[in-house]
């Protein structure tokens, strides 16, 4: 289907030679080829799921300008399809995003979303229903967005809620970076405890962003609340707060993000609406810059077939007797381990499920400790 009727076009924007600019194809006065690009962006006026911003329009022309005039050089193409406004009702809006989202990861395309509030993840997440794959989701975030034991209508607080409980569930691994233990309750704790999922808290990330990665390189789906910055480092989120990430320790996880070989859809939400100072415009522009610099540096290294660009070492584990394998690139050192699936389920074709992580994960194995992704990795496989 044509996916041209949802959109409206932007304005012309002018931009230097060799900048990211040359390599976009916009709708400006025609709608574009978005089948032979490498990446798709748009930008979304729907905040009828936040809880504090019900304006949907934000200032997309200014983060547009910043972006488009950034120095590039390289073959990628991009497909910008302008902006997509509110539906007559959310659902409408949902029900959009979820067709867009759908066609585009039909042809194995980067999406790129500019929104609106965080509830349109969910919408995001409903166009893999029909792929019917298992998706692993990552949010960026100073929070859950969970409300435990409540019931209520689908909002930017609690779209994590409505997503575990949606009908075909395919979320097979949900991670939670950057969150805050003043915003998190001990029955959220116990709550991803209880279904195995992940989260690292701010400070730990803060001391090595590069734990992030492993998680990064995992995820099909990337979920970024602009609220996760430091209030004095970007002051254009709909809420504020004190502690957060700096500018710098973001651009590095959505770089992790670009360069991951399985992440297919990114958005980039809770953006308040109304006009945007330059420097939080030139922010947002620069994650997206290295996105796109991360996806142009994509390496398909993940271990499958020929492993002549891998090295496997082997860790006996004395108390379990069982070895734990690991897995190296040549090529560009990433790690990955092997987890057995259990002997009760039938797999026909396949006998281990492969995790990113890190060296740190393969000293830990080292020291006779099974790494904590492994275990909850093998109970969401039983």
């Amino acid at each position: 289907m044509s996916l041209e009727i949802y959109f409206k076009p932007i304005h012309s924007i002018e931009f230097s030679k060799n900048s990211i600019g040359s390599v976009v194809d916009s709708h400006v006065n025609s709608f574009p080829e978005w089948e032979s690009s490498d990446i798709v962006f748009l930008t979304i006026h729907e905040n009828r799921g936040s809880s504090s911003e019900k304006n949907n329009e934000i200032d997309h022309y200014t983060i547009r300008n910043k972006l488009y005039n950034f120095k590039w050089e390289g073959s990628l193409t991009i497909s910008d399809l302008g902006i997509l406004d509110a539906g007559s009702t959310l659902k409408d809006t949902y029900a959009a995003l979820k067709e867009i989202t759908f066609e585009i990861q039909k042809k194995s395309k980067l999406l790129v979303l500019l929104g609106g509030s965080q509830d349109l993840t969910f919408a995001n997440y409903l166009g893999y229903e029909q792929l019917e794959q298992p998706i692993n989701l990552t949010c960026i975030d100073h929070s859950f967005d969970v409300v435990v034991d409540q019931e209520q209508e689908i909002s930017d607080k609690n779209y994590i809620n409505h997503l575990l409980i949606h009908s075909p569930n395919n979320l097979f691994n949900f991670s939670i970076l950057g969150c805050q233990q003043y915003y998190v309750g001990s029955n959220d704790l116990r709550f991803f405890d209880e279904l195995f999922f992940d989260y690292i808290r701010l400070g730990e990330l803060q001391n090595t962003i590069s734990k992030s990665e492993p998680i990064l390189r995992n995820t099909d789906l990337l979920s970024v609340d602009l609220s996760c910055f430091r209030g004095s480092e970007f002051n254009s989120s709909t809420s504020n707060h004190p502690n957060g990430f700096f500018g710098n320790e973001m651009c590095q996880m959505i770089k992790y993000a670009g360069q991951s070989d399985k992440v297919s859809s990114i958005g980039f939400y809770n953006l308040k609406s109304g006009d945007i100072s330059e420097v939080d415009a030139e922010l947002v522009a620069q994650l997206i810059f290295f996105l796109v610099k991360g996806f142009s540096q994509r390496s398909n290294d993940f271990p499958v077939g020929n492993k002549k660009d891998l090295i496997k070492y082997s860790v006996y584990h004395e108390d379990s007797k069982h070895n734990l394998i690991f897995h190296k690139s040549k090529k560009t050192e990433r790690w990955w381990l092997e987890v057995p699936y259990p002997p009760t389920k039938d797999f026909k074709f396949e006998r281990h499920h492969l995790i990113p992580c890190n060296y740190e994960d393969y000293k830990i194995a080292q020291n006779g400790v099974i790494p904590d992704l492994w275990w909850k990795t093998y109970r969401k496989l039983n």
